[in-house]
């Protein structure tokens, strides 16, 4: 089989199983460098058939330290595909900051994201936290305690697969946790990059330190690894917190929700003002309800960090608090960055990064249809608000829908 072949059956497969937040689905498929098929999967002047299910992976090759990027990096111009994954930093290194140690020689490849490290077979185990809700470090600390307990807890219950012996003795082994950190441009909007460096390498080490005696109280194996930076997206937007590393793509912007059509609550985001319209990947099924955000004063826009500073704060995330990975989607503009300044962009960052992925957006939306998020004006914002009334309570708390395929920025397109 070709390797398009063999991700257009995931694909196809995963496309069968999506309906518009009841069920989603999340694939990433791995290829290798000189494999020109699969570094073409999302070039659908190429392949136009494969627009109507190429949506539901992220691709990334397996590249190796000291290559040549720039047959890649053209590529990712186009359309910001193929995402990279260095497996030799993945298994030598837990954070980056830290010397070689090989813990996790085992792994093979990653969660669709990539803010996970994994073996063959192996789950992955996410919790987030925001340290930018939290007035000081030592409250912090003690969120982390706590969500690490939880995520401990988490590795003691059976997967429940099909065939889930082997998955369940990893779990067993490895007890792999992502403890992750979102809001990072909210609190860098009001505490220093120094004070960031502080808070992530005081609370690796406390909860490494808490690790240690929690597993021993639960007369288990410590965890091979403890920490990542997930994409987040809609669990921040609970917490009133930006996703993950990344800055939002305007102070004032619309972010665009899935439902599946027959969700009661669609008629009633309609009835109190949201704008809603179909998919266009599913749109027999699927309803995308859009949602005025202000992401508050002094936050960055992603339009005032560059290429460089997006990939210099993920690696600084890589080298002070993940252990895992940072899963970073770096924006760019397609027609004012060269294929060859990406190409040196890696040269120097594939000593510092585990992985990467790219996405092309232009001033205020992007390169596809319905992106899941949409720079407006403060007008405008104003506007939307003022035509939104109220949800009825009776539906504000019913038929909860989880949200679609992966929740990072790439991992929807």
């Amino acid at each position: 089989l070709r390797s398009r072949t063999i991700v257009d059956i995931m694909n196809i497969i995963g496309r069968c199983v999506v309906a518009g937040n009841v069920r989603r689905t999340a694939e990433i498929a791995f290829g290798e460098v000189d494999d020109g098929d699969f570094l073409d999967l999302k070039n659908y002047v190429a392949n136009p058939d494969r627009a109507a299910w190429g949506w539901v992976s992220n691709n990334s090759v397996f590249a190796q330290l000291g290559m040549d990027y720039n047959d890649i990096c053209r590529r990712i111009v186009d359309n910001g595909e193929p995402g990279l994954c260095w497996l030799e930093n993945m298994r030598a290194y837990s954070r980056m900051h830290d010397a070689p140690d090989w813990r996790d020689r085992r792994v093979c490849g990653g969660n669709p994201c990539m803010e996970q490290s994994l073996e063959n077979g192996e789950m992955c185990n996410l919790v987030e936290t925001f340290p930018a809700r939290h007035d000081s470090l030592d409250d912090y600390v003690r969120t982390l305690e706590c969500a690490l307990l939880y995520a401990k807890t988490v590795t003691l219950v059976p997967s429940g697969v099909i065939n889930g012996a082997r998955t369940d003795a990893i779990v067993a082994r490895n007890r792999r946790i992502g403890c992750s950190v979102s809001g990072v441009a909210q609190f860098l909007s009001t505490r220093s990059v120094d004070e960031l460096r502080r808070w992530l390498d005081v609370g690796y080490r406390a909860i490494r330190r808490a690790d240690v005696e929690l597993s021993a109280k639960m007369r288990v194996s410590t965890s091979v690894k403890l920490t990542s930076v997930k994409p987040s997206g809609t669990v921040s937007l609970l917490a009133g917190a930006t996703p993950g590393m990344h800055y939002p793509i305007s102070r004032f912007y619309v972010r665009r929700v899935r439902l599946s059509s027959l969700n009661p609550i669609v008629g009633e985001l309609r009835a109190a003002g949201h704008h809603s319209e179909p998919c266009v990947n599913s749109p027999d099924t699927t309803c995308i309800v859009s949602i005025p955000v202000d992401a508050g004063v002094g936050v960055r826009c992603a339009a005032s960090v560059n290429m460089w500073e997006q990939l210099s704060l993920a690696a600084f995330l890589q080298r002070h608090w993940a252990d895992n990975q940072v899963s970073v989607t770096v924006t760019f503009d397609p027609d004012h960055t060269p294929a060859g300044e990406i190409a040196h962009a890696l040269d120097y960052f594939q000593y510092s990064l585990k992985s990467v992925s790219f996405l092309p957006t232009r001033a205020g939306g992007g390169c596809f249809p319905q992106m899941p998020y949409e720079s407006i004006d403060e007008g405008t914002y104003k506007r939307l608000c003022s035509e939104i009334r109220g949800i009825r309570a009776a539906f504000a708390d019913s038929d909860h829908s989880d949200e679609v395929y992966c929740d990072g920025d790439s991992c929807v397109w």
